[in-house]
């Protein structure tokens, strides 16, 4: 278990309004590697971005627990997981949210700065995170004069900046046309062997997620290996 990056058990979550409940999974498991990249597929509705945030401790399972190495975090309280998220986690979603008036390099900063790493040091680890994405001449574009792609390249540095342990990305391509989509996630799967970072990916795009090590389909509240 030492390579496992992010450990699942039994996970499960209920919504219950009165008598009625709705269960998108009971007893889901799921174990990711070190380094490993892996895409999470299913219809509309499967409960694909509900996964995603509880790997991610954005919410909490009706059961089970979520475990980064041998912490869980489902018993941590509000300060420990913001801290811990910061530390270890990195989010891309569909939109960027980039912070239209701070430059490419500032964005990518940002969560060191948080930290209170000192400012150099934070626009040191930026540039070359950056640089890595492409954007090395873009350092002091604000998002608003990148393109798409530019800007979802610059979340991914912002993303990989504090050299997480994963990286969970909802969509990540869902706005970007179809080349610019495939750049983008070839820039994401190479950091991903680069850095050793584990990459959880929810995609729709049956052929973007064919590139990823591995295929899982969330159906019924469960995961099963994608059908070739």
């Amino acid at each position: 278990m030492a390579d496992v990056t992010i450990r699942a058990e039994n996970l499960a979550k209920v919504y219950r309004s009165g008598e009625s409940e709705l269960a998108i999974f009971r007893g889901l498991q799921l174990a990711v590697q070190k380094g490993e990249s892996l895409a999470l597929t299913g219809e509309s509705g499967a409960g694909k971005s509900t996964l995603l945030h509880l790997l991610g401790a954005l919410d909490s399972p009706s059961d089970g627990a979520v475990y980064y190495g041998s912490t869980d975090v489902t018993h941590l309280q509000d300060a420990e997981l913001a801290v811990f998220r910061n530390q270890t986690i990195g989010f891309v979603w569909q939109s960027h949210h980039l912070l239209p008036e701070f430059t490419a390099l500032e964005n990518a900063a940002m969560p060191l700065i948080i930290r209170r790493s000192s400012p150099a040091d934070a626009r040191d680890k930026a540039r070359k995170i950056l640089e890595e994405v492409g954007l090395g001449a873009r350092l002091e574009h604000q998002p608003g004069e990148l393109s798409g792609g530019e800007r979802q390249r610059c979340a991914f540095a912002r993303a990989l900046v504090t050299e997480p342990a994963c990286v969970l990305a909802d969509e990540p391509t869902g706005n970007l046309d179809t080349h610019t989509a495939d750049e983008v996630f070839e820039v994401m799967l190479r950091l991903s062997v680069s850095h050793g970072t584990a990459f959880v990916i929810v995609t729709h795009d049956a052929d973007l997620a064919a590139r990823a090590e591995r295929v899982l389909e969330l159906q019924d509240g469960l995961l099963r290996p994608r059908a070739a």
